[in-house]
């Protein structure tokens, strides 16, 4: 590698970097909230999400004294709500143990809820200049192409060969920049199918683009199919309100609001379903189920198709055997509340 290829990226950096809202301010809440928004999630998808974050929770003190419902509203679409809880529990902790102020070090932001090696490393070094690596997927990309790395991604070998090409290029005073020129030029140059080998400053020493190999790396492991999952959701009406339950704190999806549903088994029918959901989850008994609609959503490591069926039901008052609370709300009320994408859909079809 020639001596002056760290400079080079920066130089490119300082002309070519995206300008990001997060990237206007200094305020290390400011930071963390976009990272933790960035994890899984596509730059301009977040756009928008961020700015009305700040805009609603401003500070740490603002987000620490929000109710958990209202920071799953300004997430909700986001996806993978844990964040969001992390995001509150944290700032909470940062509250009570930091006098308001998120730690400095990357050491004591890992202790923090939500906040893994890649946050606790961006936020130490973006923030407050810490010389830390963010080993984010755009960084592995860069790095497996620019010095050949045919280790398969997720294996240990390989994410200590990341690592010490990584400190070797890292330049001191300087990591936030640094990292944040590896993830643009990941995400504008070094793209994953059809990497700009003639736009990249780093081209003359790039070993795999030498070799012609770039797109063979990084070398991913085998994917296998992702299971897929058969639900039913229950619309259950009474003089215009619609009955809907809270999900659990620490669940998928927990703390958001649903049409009462179930997993079916193998071979299940919906019918049979919805009946032991119903008799099981709010000691109501079925008496007709007639189809709404089918919903298809992708999560991290299965697939879900819901069907949502109309129920005439006997009984009652419901029993919140599975949820935190129950609530019948009419269909402008069901904007109010936050949910999950399917029994967003729902809901949505249900006001249309």
């Amino acid at each position: 590698m020639t001596p002056d290829l760290t400079q080079r990226l920066l130089s490119w950096y300082t002309d070519q970097r995206r300008d990001l809202p997060w990237r206007r301010s200094t305020d290390p809440y400011a930071i963390w909230v976009a990272e933790v928004m960035l994890q899984q999630t596509r730059v301009q998808t977040v756009i928008p999400y961020y700015l009305r974050w700040m805009q609603t929770f401003p500070n740490v003190q603002a987000l620490a004294s929000a109710e958990t419902e209202q920071v799953l509203q300004a997430w909700e679409g986001l996806g993978y709500y844990r964040r969001a809880h992390g995001l509150h529990q944290a700032a909470r902790q940062i509250v009570a143990n930091y006098n308001g102020r998120l730690p400095s070090s990357a050491d004591e932001l890992r202790q923090l809820p939500g906040i893994g090696p890649y946050t606790a490393a961006a936020i130490a070094s973006i923030a407050f200049g810490q010389d830390e690596i963010a080993l984010d997927g755009n960084l592995r990309r860069v790095l497996s192409r620019l010095f050949d790395i045919s280790l398969p991604l997720g294996a240990p070998a390989s994410e200590a060969a990341f690592r010490q090409r990584a400190a070797g290029l890292l330049p001191g005073g300087r990591a936030g920049k640094f990292n944040q020129a590896l993830m643009d030029l990941g995400s504008l140059v070094c793209t994953p199918a059809t990497p700009n080998c003639g736009g990249c400053p780093l081209r003359l020493d790039c070993l795999a683009y030498q070799r012609g190999v770039q797109t063979r790396r990084p070398v991913r492991p085998a994917k296998a199919s992702l299971p897929h999952v058969q639900r039913v959701a229950a619309v259950i009406e009474r003089q215009g309100r619609y009955l809907v339950g809270r999900r659990p704190q620490g669940v998928l999806l927990g703390g958001l609001w649903e049409f009462p549903g179930t997993d079916l088994g193998d071979k299940e029918s919906a019918d049979r379903g919805l009946a032991r959901m119903l008799s099981a989850s709010l000691g109501l008994e079925l008496i007709r189920a007639s189809r709404r609609g089918s919903y298809r959503h992708s999560y991290t490591h299965f697939r879900v198709t819901a069907h949502a069926f109309h129920c005439q039901i006997a009984g009652g008052p419901p029993a919140s055997n599975l949820h935190d609370e129950l609530r019948w709300l009419q269909a402008d009320e069901l904007a109010q509340v936050p949910m999950g994408k399917i029994d967003r859909q729902i809901a949505t079809a249900i006001s249309a």
